[in-house]
C-alpha cells in the first residue's frame, strides 16, 4: 500500500515538473509539489515551499501572496528542514483525514489527524490564513491555527482548550533564517485568572497584564490609526485570546513573536511598501518583568530606569542600603503592618492607572460585585488586594490578590489609558491619612477605642491560652543571637485548626502526599479554592520542633520565585507549616524514574539548573540574613506546574548576619552523598558547603543517576567519580541521560557537567560562589579547568557490614565500607592490611578493622 501510494506520488509529480500551478484545493486525487501553491480565496495568503534567507533549506509555510516583502505566517515543517537540493516535495492527503508532507524517500511531516470521517477529505487555505482539512460536511478535522508557530493573524486564538486539550502559544524562531521553535514563548498563563506573558525558557520577561474584555491592563499605548477589539472567553471549556481589527478588515495585521525575544504589532502600509510598527513588547527596560520586585513602581526620564515604591507614603524599600545602590531586588513593604487579628483594623486604598500585578497567587469570581469582592478579600488575612476584572470598574467580576503584588506598574497619566483600578490592602492608620477631616477623627478615635478593647481582651485570652497549651513563643524559643533580633519582624499569618482540618478532609489518608523528618505532609484546599501543601509535626518527631523553628526563623520573609512559599502556621493544639501547594512534587520521582524522566526534555533540565542556582545565589546574597541550606538534593527541589523549581525543606538550615560566611557545628546533619567533605568531616560548613551539594545535584539531573548508589561497572566510580574520568578521556556527554539524545543541546550539556565538576571540587577554596555559577551556565566564556573532586577513590575493597558501627558525625547504619571511603577520603584504607586510620582532629581514638573472607566489620 505504501508502495502504492509512493509511485503514485512520483508519477503526479513527473506530470509538474514543467508546469507550475495555483491550486483552490487539495483534495484526494490533487496534489501540492515544490513548484505549487494553494491560494486562499481572494488570494491574500498562499501556502507553498519558501527557503528563508541564506539556510539552503527547504519548508512548507503559509505567507501573504500580494506583498513584496515576503512574510511567512506559518510553517509545518520547522522541526524538520530539508536541503534545497533534496528530492522533490509532495503535500497530499492520506487516509482521508491526514495532510502528509512527502518526498520520495520518506515521510516530512503530518497533521497527525486521529479524527475518523467518511467520504473524501479535502484542504482549503482562507482568506484569514488559516490552513484547514475538512471533510464532505465541512466538519473541521485538522487546522492550522490550532498550532500557531511565531505570528496570530487577527481571529486567531491564544490560550486552551480544554475539551479537546490544545493550547495554542507563539514560538520564535531561532533566527530569521531558522524557522525552529526557540526557547521563547508567549502566550496565556491560564493555570489562574489568564493573563500573557512572554516567557524564556521557564522565566517572565514581559507580562501583559490580566486580560479584559478591551484590553490588557499592562497595556498602555496604542495606535490612533488602528483599533483593535479583543475576543475573550474563560469558561470550563475554554480560556482563549484573539484579536481583531475594528470595521476594516483590508488592513493586513500581524503579531509576531521575533528571534530577539520581541511581541511585535504591525499593518502594512501599501503606500511606503513597508510593514508599519504599531506597538511593540517589552517597550522599554521597566516592561521587563517584576524589575523593581514586590510593591515596586517601574518609571524611565530621559538619562535613566529607576525604581520607587508604589506609594512612597505607605510603602519604603525593604533593604534601603541595596535601594540607595539601585539594587531593587528585594521590593518595597509597608511602613505600617497589616494587623488582620482584629478583623476591623484592615482597609482599602485605591490606586488608580495601575498595570494589575502578577496573577500567579490570585482568584476569581466573575459573577461577584465589587463590594463583595472587598468582603471577601477583607475575609482572608493573605488577600492583599482586589480590582474589577471590567476593565472599566463596572458591573460584576472580581479578582483578588494573594500575598505581596508582584510586576506592579503605575502607567503614565498621559498619552496613553490602559491602567485599571486596584484597591491595596492597609493598615487603618494609613487610611486615617487619607481621609482626614472633624468627623474620621471621631470614628477614628471611635474604632481606636474598640481596638485597644479588643487587643485588651486578646491579651488576655493569649496569656491565658499560653497557659494551657504551647503558642508561637515555642516556635521561636531558642532562637540563635543572630537571629534573635529579628523576631518581631516575622509577618507569618496564623490559621486556626480547624480550618487546616477542613481543607485536608481532616488529614485523610486520601490527601496525604508525602512525609519527612518532620512529619506528614497533607494536600488541602482553602474555602476560597487556594490549594495548599500542610506539614503536621508529627509527635514522635524527635527533631520536628527544631525543625518547625527552623523553617518559620528562615522563610517566613523570604520572597523569590525559586524558594517554596510559606503561607502562614498553626499552633493551635498542634504544629501545622502552610505552603503553596506544588503539583509535580519533587524533581527525584521525575529524574531518578525512567518513565516519568522522559517528561523533562533538556529545556526543562536546564531550567531546572538555572532556577536552583538563582535561588540558591538568593539564599547566599541577596536575601535578608544570609541563609546555608545545608540539605540541598533532588527530593527537596519541587517543580510547579510549569516544573519550574522551588527549593524546599529549611529544618536543618543556618542563618547568618553580617559578613559571617561560616561556622563550626558538632551536629552534623544531612544527606550523605550531597554532603561536602569540610562538612562531612569537621562540621565546617558555609555558602561552598551548598555549592557542593548544588554540583552533585547538577550532574544527577543531566545523568539521570543517584550519586549514592550508583556503581559504574568498569571502574566500580559513583557518579561524580564516573564524571571526573569521563571530563578526562573527553566523553562528557556519555554521561548525559540517554532520554535527552533528541532534545540536548551539546554546548549547554557540556558546560553544565563541566560547572558541576567545578562545584564538587575537594577544596571549598576552589568552589565557585553561586553568581559565578549563573554566570558561568548562561555565558559562552571558557570555563576554568576542575581540579579533582572530593569522595573520589576507586573502589578496592570487598562491601562491609555497617549495621552496628558508628562514623564521624553520626551514625551510619546503611553506608557501606566502600561508600564510607567515598564519603571520608581522608580516611586511607589498606586493601592487604588490617587497619584503618583517619586525619580526623575531632577523633582521638583509631579504629581497627576485622578483615573476614566474605566482609570487613569496622568496630570501635
Amino acid at each position: 500500500m505504501e508502495g502504492t501510494t509512493m509511485l503514485f506520488v512520483l508519477l503526479f509529480f513527473l506530470n509538474h515538473l514543467i508546469y507550475a500551478a495555483e491550486l483552490e484545493t487539495i483534495s484526494g486525487s490533487q496534489f501540492l509539489t515544490d513548484n505549487d501553491t494553494l491560494v486562499s480565496e481572494t488570494g491574500i495568503f498562499e501556502l507553498g515551499f519558501f527557503q528563508p534567507g541564506r539556510s539552503g533549506n527547504k519548508y512548507l509555510g503559509i505567507r501573504y501572496k500580494k506583498i513584496s516583502v515576503t512574510t511567512v505566517v506559518w510553517v509545518a515543517n520547522r522541526d524538520s528542514p530539508l536541503p534545497s537540493a533534496s528530492a522533490p516535495l509532495v503535500l497530499k492527503i492520506v487516509d482521508q483525514r491526514n495532510l502528509v508532507l512527502f518526498n520520495n524517500i520518506s515521510m516530512i511531516w503530518s497533521s497527525n489527524t486521529t479524527v475518523t470521517t467518511a467520504g473524501n477529505a479535502t484542504v482549503k487555505l482562507h482568506d484569514n490564513g488559516n490552513l484547514v482539512l475538512m471533510n464532505q460536511q465541512e466538519r473541521v478535522l485538522w487546522q492550522s491555527f490550532d498550532y500557531p508557530t511565531d505570528t496570530q493573524l487577527p481571529g486567531m486564538k491564544l490560550g486552551k482548550d480544554y475539551f479537546r486539550g490544545i493550547e495554542w502559544h507563539l514560538t520564535s524562531w531561532k533566527s530569521s533564517q531558522d524557522p525552529a521553535p526557540s526557547d521563547v514563548t508567549f502566550g496565556p498563563d491560564t493555570r489562574v485568572y489568564p493573563e500573557n506573558k512572554l516567557k524564556q525558557g521557564g522565566l517572565a520577561r514581559f507580562r501583559g497584564g490580566p486580560w479584559s474584555s478591551e484590553r490588557f491592563s499592562g497595556v498602555s499605548i496604542f495606535s490612533k490609526v488602528v483599533t483593535f477589539t479583543y475576543d475573550v472567553i474563560i469558561d470550563e471549556r475554554e480560556v482563549s485570546f484573539a484579536y481583531n481589527i475594528e470595521n476594516n478588515t483590508s488592513i493586513l495585521s500581524r503579531v509576531t513573536l521575533n528571534s530577539s525575544g520581541e511581541l511585535v504589532s504591525t499593518v502594512w502600509v501599501e503606500e511606503s511598501n513597508k510593514w508599519q510598527v504599531v506597538v511593540s513588547f517589552p517597550r522599554d527596560v521597566c516592561d521587563t518583568y517584576n524589575i523593581c520586585s514586590a510593591y515596586g513602581s517601574c518609571s524611565i526620564d530621559l538619562i535613566q530606569q529607576s525604581c520607587s515604591c508604589l506609594d512612597v507614603k505607605r510603602f519604603e524599600p525593604r533593604n534601603k542600603t541595596e535601594w540607595d545602590r539601585a539594587e531593587w531586588s528585594s521590593g518595597c513593604v509597608r511602613r505600617t503592618p497589616l494587623n488582620c487579628t482584629t478583623g476591623f483594623s484592615d482597609g482599602f486604598i485605591k490606586y488608580s492607572n495601575v498595570k494589575l500585578p502578577d496573577t500567579q497567587s490570585s482568584w476569581f469570581n466573575t459573577s461577584m460585585t465589587l463590594k463583595e469582592c472587598e468582603r471577601k478579600c477583607l475575609q482572608n488575612c493573605t488577600c492583599m488586594a482586589y480590582a474589577n476584572t471590567n476593565v472599566r470598574g463596572e458591573g460584576t467580576g472580581c479578582l483578588i490578590w494573594f500575598n505581596d503584588l508582584k510586576d506592579t506598574r503605575v502607567l503614565p497619566a498621559v498619552g496613553g489609558d490602559g491602567g485599571r483600578d486596584i484597591f491595596v490592602r492597609m493598615a487603618s492608620s494609613e487610611l486615617a491619612k487619607q481621609k482626614g477631616g472633624s468627623k474620621t477623627k471621631i470614628i477614628l478615635l471611635c474604632v481606636i477605642s474598640l481596638g485597644i478593647l479588643l487587643i485588651g481582651i486578646s491579651i488576655a485570652l493569649f496569656w491565658y491560652t499560653r497557659m494551657k497549651r504551647n503558642n508561637v513563643d515555642q516556635i521561636v524559643e531558642g532562637i540563635p543571637p543572630t537571629v534573635s533580633e529579628n523576631k518581631e519582624s516575622m509577618e507569618l499569618p496564623l490559621f486556626s485548626f480547624a480550618t487546616i482540618a477542613n481543607a485536608t478532609a481532616n488529614f485523610s489518608q486520601e490527601n496525604k502526599i508525602g512525609e519527612g523528618g518532620f512529619g506528614p505532609v497533607y494536600k488541602g484546599v482553602l474555602e476560597d479554592g487556594q490549594e495548599i501543601a500542610v506539614k503536621r509535626l508529627s509527635k514522635n518527631s524527635s527533631q520536628g520542633v527544631d525543625e518547625l523553628k527552623n523553617e518559620v526563623i528562615c522563610i517566613s520573609k523570604l520572597q523569590h520565585r525559586n524558594l517554596v512559599k510559606l503561607l502562614g502556621c498553626c499552633i493551635q493544639g498542634e504544629k501545622l507549616l502552610i505552603y503553596e501547594y506544588l503539583p509535580n512534587r519533587s524533581l527525584d520521582s521525575f529524574i531518578f524514574d525512567k518513565t516519568k524522566g522522559s517528561l523533562l526534555d533538556w529545556a526543562k533540565r536546564f531550567n531546572i539548573i538555572k532556577g536552583i542556582a538563582r535561588g540558591l545565589l538568593y539564599l547566599h546574597q541577596d536575601s535578608r540574613l544570609r541563609i546555608i541550606h545545608r540539605d540541598l538534593k533532588a527530593s527537596n527541589i519541587l517543580l510547579d506546574l510549569d516544573m519550574n523549581p522551588k527549593i524546599s525543606d529549611f529544618g536543618i538550615a543556618r542563618s547568618f548576619g553580617g559578613n559571617q560566611t561560616q561556622a563550626n557545628t558538632e551536629r552534623v546533619v544531612g544527606t550523605y552523598g550531597y554532603m561536602s567533605p569540610e562538612y562531612a568531616l569537621d562540621g565546617l560548613f558555609s555558602i561552598k558547603s551548598d555549592v557542593f551539594s548544588f554540583g552533585v545535584l547538577v550532574l544527577e539531573i543531566v545523568s539521570g543517576k543517584r550519586n549514592r548508589g550508583f556503581i559504574q561497572p568498569e571502574s566500580d566510580h559513583n557518579l561524580i567519580g564516573h564524571a571526573w574520568s569521563l571530563y578526562n578521556n573527553g566523553a562528557l556527554m556519555e554521561l548525559m541521560d540517554a532520554s535527552l539524545a533528541e532534545s540536548c543541546h551539546p554546548p549547554e550539556v557540556l558546560r553544565s557537567i563541566q560547572v558541576g565538576l567545578l562545584c564538587v571540587q575537594q577544596n571549598a577554596v576552589d568552589r565557585p560562589n553561586m553568581s559565578s555559577v549563573i554566570l558561568m551556565l548562561v555565558g559562552e566564556r571558557e570555563l576554568p579547568q576542575p581540579k579533582q573532586p572530593a569522595f573520589y577513590m576507586e573502589r578496592q575493597l570487598l562491601v562491609a557490614d555497617f549495621s552496628s558501627g558508628t562514623c564521624p558525625g553520626g551514625s551510619i547504619n546503611d553506608v557501606t565500607v566502600t561508600e564510607y571511603i567515598m564519603l571520608y577520603p581522608s580516611f586511607a584504607l589498606r586493601a592487604q592490611g588490617a587497619m584503618v586510620y583517619g586525619t580526623r582532629r575531632s577523633e582521638v581514638a583509631l579504629a581497627t578493622l576485622h578483615v573476614t573472607a566474605s566482609a570487613m566489620v569496622l568496630v570501635s
